[in-house]
């Protein structure tokens, strides 16, 4: 199959740092290269993979200093994607919605993973005037606010087995929070239960320039004030795989309906249990009593952390490797791809394991 997959250019394919549409491209693109498809990546031009790359810029957009608007490359990116569209079985678009005036022009079947939040209003406008193009939403609950639309599934996000080994014993005593630094993350509940549990606590954190407010009135002083906390800030994904394997816990306290939440599988993957509050996507991704643990407030959140010997670290991997591996993700996209092609998009199942009763809406 002749595959086009169409990233953002915020960030690198995969990121340097934090990027987690980006870093799921990577897993998909590679993934479906080594089963012999035929793949081009449409990425910044620091992209690294073992497909075909087609460039819109030299660099990241969120790393060159240069760029102080970041239209210019998209239009350059889709103009890319026009000239070429016709060499291609599929397009596979993951940059939310900038596309979608061009598509009905091509003649080629597309499809479109939402990987952001969708409770917006305004984008309720904008997918009522696009009601027939193809969708995958990355869980069911980021469907919750959508108009009806023609959804083509539900792909759960996949990792490669060996990207983050299992680590059976921590060799340190702290419980982490990774991501970014902003107020739907809720770094302030991890700093208070960590506090309350008598825990100590490890940040490794983006901070973007729409938070700085955030992090320098509300969180840096709780870390300045807080013995047990240590900030770590950004780390590189070589770094990942010892900040979550070395971690008793994850500490996941979203205040938002998080679409996903990558951290999850990647926490998942290292063997670590995740403790994460209801909210959003959480309920199909954690098994409650095996992966992790479900809460509904700080105060159940500190009484988890003193029962995490009821997590063995083994089950927890044993989860990721029977819902979240790369190999589930590629499958499951593909068998999309093939009903896109054979004319009988609008209408299939879903994808994901969990959800073969949901139905697309035209």
């Amino acid at each position: 199959m002749k595959i086009a997959q169409i990233a953002p250019l915020a960030e690198r394919v995969p990121p340097k740092l934090y990027g987690g549409t980006e870093r799921i491209v990577s897993y998909l693109t590679e993934e479906l290269v080594r089963q012999g498809h035929e793949v081009t990546l449409f990425a910044s031009g620091d992209s690294i993979t073992d497909a075909k790359l087609v460039s819109a810029c030299p660099t990241a957009l969120r790393l060159d200093p240069a760029v102080k608007d970041p239209l210019p490359h998209h239009m350059i990116l889709l103009e890319e994607v026009r000239r070429r569209a016709s060499d291609f079985d599929v397009l596979h678009f993951h940059i939310d919605l900038l596309h979608y005036p061009m598509l009905a022009h091509l003649n080629v079947p597309a499809l479109t993973t939402l990987h952001g939040r969708l409770d917006l209003p305004d984008l309720q406008p904008f997918y009522r005037f696009f009601p027939n193009q193809p969708l995958v939403s990355i869980s069911d609950d980021q469907r919750k606010p959508m108009p009806p639309v023609n959804w083509a599934g539900t792909v759960y996000h996949g990792l490669p087995r060996n990207v983050l080994p299992f680590t059976a014993k921590p060799e340190e005593d702290y419980v982490a929070f990774l991501g970014r630094i902003s107020p739907e993350k809720r770094p302030d509940r991890a700093i208070e239960i960590a506090g309350r549990a008598g825990v100590k606590l490890k940040i490794a954190a983006k901070i973007d320039n729409a938070d700085r407010e955030y992090w320098e009135t509300v969180i840096e002083p709780m870390v300045r004030e807080s013995p047990n906390v240590e900030f770590v800030g950004e780390i590189s994904e070589q770094q990942k795989a010892s900040f979550l394997g070395n971690a008793r816990a994850l500490l996941f306290p979203i205040d938002w309906p998080e679409p996903f939440g990558l951290v999850m599988i990647e926490a998942m993957a290292c063997g670590t249990p995740v403790i994460a509050f209801r909210n959003g996507s959480v309920p199909e991704i954690i098994d409650h009593g095996i992966s992790g643990m479900i809460v509904e407030d700080i105060s159940s959140a500190v009484s988890v952390l003193k029962r995490l010997d009821e997590l063995p670290r083994q089950n927890v991997r044993e989860t990721f490797e029977r819902r979240f591996t790369v190999e589930r993700m590629a499958e499951d996209y593909l068998s999309i791809y093939q009903h896109l092609i054979s004319g009988s998009g609008s209408t299939h199942q879903a994808a994901n394991n969990d959800n073969l009763d949901l139905q697309g809406v035209a």
